[in-house]
């Protein structure tokens, strides 16, 4: 299994020859160039997740790869006419999982974690891939998995099996260092990396829902620019 970070949430995830690309969103580009993409994997709808000119940039350099997502996220590639295959937690269609020459990817939990309130608590899948390749072939893999949560640290949605690598979230407006190191530790993969750290560099809903909420409570926001004075 092998594993490139773009940027963010964008993975390049290649399992067996078999090449997955997750969360094309707006904080990286990287994707754009990237190509032999069979599969491109969508948590949720958020455009640090999802940027759909950008999703539509790797599907013209990549035809023939196919968009897995969740049914809130399809609705969205349908205005597009962007096909793709659901797989998650709500589908009454099909069961969560899908099986791509022994490559199984499964759907994981409902929903995005609490930003504000109910404020863009939109659908969110968590995506397990599972090598059972190795298995049929009768050889031993190190490490036949990897699970990435999306937005999300529900601990009842993590898969119940024994998890190898885990891609998790460090920072969020949702999301605290604490509350990342108690969600590996729930999770005990043998192997964590971190993910969703674009707003490390960029301020995001950091600035955009203070700004957003705090003058209807007759509240002043100001986000000062760095190197520029401010008079108060």
């Amino acid at each position: 299994m092998k594993i490139t970070k773009l940027g963010h949430c964008c993975l390049l995830l290649e399992i067996n020859g078999t090449r997955f690309l997750t969360d094309p969103g707006n904080y990286t580009t990287a994707q754009n160039e990237v190509t032999n993409i069979d599969f491109v994997v969508i948590s949720h709808e958020h455009t640090d997740h999802l940027h759909v000119e950008s999703l539509m940039t790797v599907l013209s350099h990549n035809p023939k790869a196919k968009v897995i997502c969740n049914q809130s996220v399809g609705k969205m590639l349908d205005k597009e006419s962007i096909p793709y295959q659901v797989i998650d937690s709500n589908s009454n269609e099909k069961t969560n999982e899908f099986d791509t020459n022994g490559i199984i990817i499964s759907g994981h939990g409902t929903k995005h974690a609490p930003i504000f309130r109910d404020y863009e608590q939109v659908e969110n899948t968590g995506y397990l891939f599972t090598d059972n390749t190795s298995t049929e072939a009768g050889a031993e893999s190190v490490n036949k998995n990897m699970f990435y949560p999306g937005d999300s640290f529900e601990v009842t949605t993590i898969p119940n099996v024994s998890i190898d690598i885990l891609a998790f979230p460090v920072t969020a407006p949702w999301c605290t260092i604490s509350n990342a190191m108690d969600y590996v530790l729930a999770v005990k993969p043998k192997i964590a990396f971190p993910v969703h750290d674009g707003n490390l560099v960029r301020h995001g809903l950091t600035n955009r829902l203070p700004g957003e909420f705090l003058p209807k409570n007759s509240i002043q926001f100001i986000a000062l620019e760095l190197g520029k004075e401010t008079d108060f």
